[in-house]
C-alpha cells in the first residue's frame, strides 16, 4: 500500500510535456504498423534540420514535402496547423517545434488514425482543426523559420530526462507491434501496466483513459478548461480560411499516394480565380459580412450539416508520410533471386494513367464545382463515378428530353440548375406569365454574397431512379437539396413530409406537393410550393427556390440562416449527372435497347385484308393513332 501511495504521488506531479511524450508512444504503438513507422522515420530524418542536437522540420520543409501550391499561398497556414496539432492533447504547449514526436501526432490526427484515442472521432477532429486555424494571440499567427532558442532549450531539457525520442519512441512501438520485448523502457516505472492483458483490454479507451495510467486526468482537464474558455473568443481570419478552402478544393479528389503536383500543374490564373469564387460561396455560409472572422459557434453548426467531408482531402495528403521513396521493398526479393538481370536491365513499370475525374465538363459541373459537392457527398461516389445523362445545352430544354435521357438510369443522380435572378417586378410577358402561376406571397431575395450579377446555382441529390409521378412523390431519406452559389448550403431530407421529387406535366419539383389532377372549386390554381423547395416550370425556362425558416416540409430549413427568402430565376443551364460506373451504364443501355425493340415491334404490326377494320381495332386499343383514345368500354 505504501508503494501504491508513493506511485500516486509521483503520477500527480508528472508534467504535461512528459505526458505528451507518453501519448506519442501510444500513438506510435496503436495507430501504425512497424513498416509504416520505418517509412515515417526515414522521411523525417532525411529532410529534418538540426540545431543543438534537436531534429525538427521547418515550414519550408513541410510545404515542399507535401507539394503545397505556392499559387494558393496556404503554406504558412498548414504549418500553423501542424505546430498546434503537434502539441496534442495539451494546447498550452502550442505552438510546438515539429520534432519527430510532434510530427507523429500531426500525421495521426490528419489521417484520422486516432480511433483508439480520441473521444468522438470526427467531431473531436473538427474542434482540433478549428483550434489549429484560429487566432488566439500573436504567437498563433507567427511563422517559425527556425525555432526560438528558448523553445529549443526547453525541448533539450525535456529530452535530457528521457531517452532519444527520435529513435526510442518509434523503436519501442515497432518492437511491441511486432510482438517483441522492447529494447528500452521509456518514461517512469508507473508507465508500465502491472498486467499486460489488462492493458490490451483498454486498447479502445479514450484520450483521458490513455493518460489514466499516469493519474493525469486532472492535468488534462485543467489544460482543456483553459483552452475551452479561449475557443469562444477565438476566430479564423477570413483570408486565411479562404486560402485553406482553395487548397481543400484542389486536394478533394486526391488519391492515396497520388502526388499533389499533378493537380498543382492545372492551377492557371483562370483556375485560381474559379477556385476563389467557389471558396467565397462557401465562405459566405459562415456570415463573414457580420464578422471579421469565423467563430467556433458557426463553424460547429455549419461543418457537420453542410460540409461534413470538407477536410477529407487532408487524409491522403498526410498519408505521404507513411511511404518513403528511399525504401525499396523489392531489393530483398531481387537479392535472393538468381542474378540473371542487372538493375539497369530491370524494366521500370509506369503506373497506368488514372481516369479523368469527369468524362467531360458541363456548363455547370466543372472540376471546382465537383470538389465543392464532394464536401457534402462522399468523393468516392463522385470522382470518376459521374456520367452526363442530360445536358440541356446539348439535348434541349424539355421534359421529354429529360425523360428520354434519364428515366432508364437505375442509380442515384444529381440535378444542377443555374440561372439569373428575376427582378422583383416581372418584366415582359414571359416573366409575368410565370409569376401568375406562383402564390402571391413572396419572400425577399436571398443573400447575394460577392456575386453582383444575380447568378445562382441550385441542385438536388436524387437517391432513387426517376419516373413519372401522379398521385405520390418519389425519393428517400438520403435526398438532398442544396445551393452552391452565391452561398453554399445543404438542406437535408425531413420525415414530416415525403414530397421529395415530383415529375409531371406541371414541371419538376423538389419538396413541392404533387399537383392536383383537376382544379377544385374554391382552391387556388397556383403551383404548390413547399416550405423548403425547388420548382422548375414545365418549359424549363424559369425556376423558384423557396426557404421558409419555420420548416415543416420535406426538407429541413437552414440552420445558420434563420430567415425567409425566395429566389425566382431564369434558367440558363440544366444538367443531370448519373452516379455510377460501367455496370449502371450497361443497365441503362439494355433498357434503351429493350424499349427500342418494343417500339419496333409495334411499328411492324401486320394488317389483315380488311385494313380499315384492323386499324379501327388498334385505335380502340390505344396502340396506334393520336386521338387520345384510351380504349373502349365493355359496359
Amino acid at each position: 500500500m505504501g508503494q501504491g501511495h508513493s506511485d500516486e504521488h509521483v503520477a500527480r506531479n508528472v508534467s504535461t510535456e512528459q505526458l505528451s511524450h507518453e501519448l506519442a508512444l501510444r500513438f506510435a504503438k496503436k495507430c501504425f504498423t512497424p513498416l509504416e513507422i520505418t517509412h515515417f522515420k526515414d522521411i523525417f530524418r532525411s529532410l529534418a534540420d538540426e540545431q543543438d542536437g534537436i531534429q525538427y522540420w521547418k515550414e519550408e520543409t513541410l510545404c515542399r514535402f507535401l507539394v503545397i501550391p505556392d499559387a494558393l499561398g496556404p503554406g504558412p497556414l498548414i504549418y500553423q496547423m501542424a505546430t498546434y496539432l503537434g502539441a496534442f492533447p495539451f494546447p498550452s504547449l502550442a505552438p510546438s517545434i515539429l520534432t519527430i514526436e510532434a510530427m507523429l501526432k500531426v500525421v495521426v490526427i490528419m489521417t484520422e488514425r486516432y480511433g483508439t484515442v480520441l473521444k468522438r472521432g470526427r467531431a473531436d477532429r473538427n474542434k482540433l482543426l478549428f483550434r489549429s486555424l484560429a487566432v488566439f494571440d500573436r504567437r498563433m499567427s507567427s511563422v517559425y523559420e527556425k525555432p526560438s532558442q528558448e523553445l529549443l532549450d526547453s525541448v533539450r531539457d525535456e529530452e535530457s530526462d528521457k531517452v532519444d525520442t527520435s529513435d526510442a519512441v518509434l523503436e519501442e512501438a515497432r518492437s511491441q507491434a511486432a510482438g517483441q520485448e522492447p529494447r528500452s523502457a521509456l518514461g517512469f516505472a508507473i508507465d508500465k501496466p502491472a498486467n499486460d492483458e489488462d492493458e490490451e483490454e483498454d486498447d479502445d479507451e479514450l484520450a483521458l483513459a490513455a493518460l489514466d495510467s499516469l493519474d493525469a486526468i486532472e492535468v488534462f482537464k485543467y489544460d482543456q478548461r483553459a483552452t475551452d474558455t479561449k475557443i469562444h473568443h477565438a476566430q479564423i481570419p477570413v483570408d486565411n480560411f479562404r486560402r485553406l478552402l482553395m487548397l481543400l478544393l484542389v486536394i478533394a479528389p486526391l488519391d492515396s499516394q497520388e502526388s499533389l503536383s499533378k493537380h498543382a500543374e492545372r492551377l492557371t490564373p483562370p483556375r485560381v480565380e474559379s477556385l476563389r469564387q467557389v471558396a467565397d460561396s462557401i465562405l459566405w455560409s459562415f456570415t463573414p459580412e457580420q464578422n471579421a472572422g469565423i467563430f467556433y459557434q458557426s463553424f460547429n453548426k455549419i461543418i457537420p450539416t453542410s460540409l461534413p467531408y470538407m477536410f477529407d482531402g487532408l487524409n491522403p495528403l498526410f498519408e505521404h508520410f507513411l511511404f518513403s521513396k528511399n525504401i525499396d521493398l523489392s531489393k530483398r526479393k531481387r537479392s535472393s533471386a538468381p542474378a540473371q538481370m542487372t538493375s539497369s536491365t530491370i524494366p521500370h513499370i509506369l503506373d497506368p494513367p488514372l481516369e479523368p475525374l469527369l468524362p467531360r465538363e458541363g456548363d455547370i459541373l466543372k472540376l471546382d464545382i465537383l470538389s465543392q459537392i464532394s464536401f457534402f457527398i462522399k468523393g468516392n461516389n463522385l470522382f470518376r463515378r459521374l456520367r452526363p445523362l442530360y445536358l440541356g445545352g446539348d439535348a434541349g430544354f424539355s421534359l421529354g428530353s429529360i425523360e428520354q435521357k434519364v428515366f432508364n438510369w437505375r442509380a442515384p443522380s444529381i440535378l444542377l440548375v443555374s440561372g439569373t435572378r428575376l427582378p422583383s417586378t416581372p418584366k415582359g410577358t414571359r416573366e409575368r406569365s410565370f409569376a401568375d402561376t406562383l402564390p402571391a406571397k413572396r419572400f425577399p431575395i436571398g443573400v447575394s454574397g460577392n456575386n453582383s450579377h444575380g447568378k445562382v446555382i441550385f441542385g438536388a441529390y436524387i437517391d432513387v431512379p426517376w419516373k413519372h409521378t401522379y398521385k405520390e412523390a418519389i425519393g428517400g431519406s438520403e435526398m438532398l437539396l442544396f445551393q452552391l452559389s452565391p452561398l453554399h448550403e445543404v438542406f437535408r431530407a425531413s420525415t414530416l413530409s415525403r414530397d421529395y421529387l415530383t415529375f409531371t406535366k406541371a414541371g419538376v419539383g423538389f419538396g413541392c406537393p404533387p399537383p392536383r389532377s383537376k382544379n377544385v372549386s374554391g382552391l387556388s390554381s397556383h403551383t404548390g410550393l413547399g416550405p423548403v423547395s425547388l420548382m422548375l416550370d414545365p418549359s424549363l425556362e424559369f425556376g423558384v427556390f423557396t426557404h421558409d425558416s419555420t420548416g415543416g416540409g420535406s426538407f429541413h430549413p437552414s440552420i445558420p440562416r434563420n430567415t425567409d427568402w425566395q429566389d425566382r430565376f431564369e434558367i440558363e443551364n440544366l444538367e443531370i449527372w448519373g452516379c455510377g460506373g460501367d455496370e449502371e451504364a450497361e443497365r441503362q443501355r439494355a433498357s434503351w435497347a429493350f424499349e427500342e425493340r418494343e417500339a419496333e415491334a409495334r411499328r411492324c404490326v401486320k394488317m389483315g385484308k380488311d385494313i380499315e377494320a384492323d386499324r379501327a381495332l388498334l385505335e380502340m386499343a390505344g396502340l396506334i393513332g393520336g386521338h387520345g383514345n384510351t380504349g373502349g368500354s365493355m359496359g
